[in-house]
């Protein structure tokens, strides 16, 4: 995903527009939520960090050891207090930056904690028929997923939300996620519309709109 991903006011109508558009034929009820980052991350990037910082410096004097490079320790200390300050400083200030420090299942993990928690927050798991879906999207952690609830998992199979995933990611990498979101949101009605139709008592439970976070 390329970074700084951005929606306008335009965007924000059209998204909106685009659930509205997929519930009219589902009992159904989407709900859409972008996340810059589903974690600070500041203590696990500036322990791994310091981990390198460490590493490089034990490799310093052992080369210098090895090459009989007369270097003192104290020059060693010095050098390794004043680089480690000046990453710990780079990390604070470069979200880029602090992620390349942090392993990719961590980050899965915070971000399907964080996609979790907003489907619980935005009571998507209290739909009449157990039939809400979130679509989240997590910048920071290039992660995108589809959360669908117990009403709907009976019915629809994992792949059906991971072709949706995959519109999303695609959109993200070329700068036009809410054209992804749109896209995705339209896949979504359309599933949900071939195993719960819209009925004739179809209440809007949930508000039908994109959440930045």
């Amino acid at each position: 995903m390329v970074k700084n991903l951005a929606f306008t006011k335009a965007d924000h109508a059209r998204v909106d527009a685009a659930i509205r558009a997929a519930e009219a034929r589902t009992s159904g009820e989407i709900f859409a939520v972008f996340a810059r980052s589903s974690d600070s991350y500041v203590f696990v990037s500036s322990f791994f960090a310091l981990l390198l910082t460490f590493a490089a410096a034990l490799i310093s004097a052992l080369v210098a050891a090895i090459a009989d490079i007369p270097v003192s320790g104290l020059t060693l200390q010095v050098t390794e207090l004043v680089l480690a300050g000046l990453l710990l400083l780079a990390l604070r200030l470069s979200v880029p930056l602090r992620m390349l420090f942090v392993p990719a299942g961590l980050k899965a993990e915070r971000a399907h904690r964080t996609a979790l928690a907003q489907f619980m927050a935005h009571n998507l798991q209290a739909t009449e028929n157990r039939t809400g879906v979130l679509i989240f999207v997590s910048e920071a952690e290039h992660h995108a997923e589809v959360i669908a609830d117990a009403g709907i998992n009976e019915k629809v199979p994992q792949a059906e939300w991971d072709a949706l995933v995959a519109m999303l990611v695609e959109a993200a990498k070329a700068d036009r996620l809410a054209d992804g979101y749109v896209e995705a949101i339209a896949a979504a009605g359309r599933i949900l519309g071939a195993h719960f139709p819209a009925t004739g008592r179809n209440p809007n439970e949930i508000p039908d709109r994109l959440v930045e976070l």
